[in-house]
């Protein structure tokens, strides 16, 4: 699972992007984080995920915060 920090995420919109080492940014949206509740992510934060084909290209599933 690559992985990555969490570039900026925009919690009334409910999407933002991933920072990849040496790859390209990674489309992430709220309901592919993993974890019960309100569903965001922080600036900075580092987490694990899947990438998957999106409409739109690249795309984040089963994102996890690495603790």
């Amino acid at each position: 699972m690559p992985v990555g920090r969490v570039k900026w995420f925009n919690d009334q919109k409910g999407y933002g992007f991933i920072e990849q080492e040496g790859g390209k940014d990674v489309f992430v949206h709220y309901s592919a984080l993993q974890g019960e509740g309100f569903k965001t992510l922080t600036e900075g934060q580092e987490v694990r995920f899947e990438i998957i084909d999106g409409p739109k290209g690249p795309q984040a599933s089963n994102v996890t915060v690495v603790v």
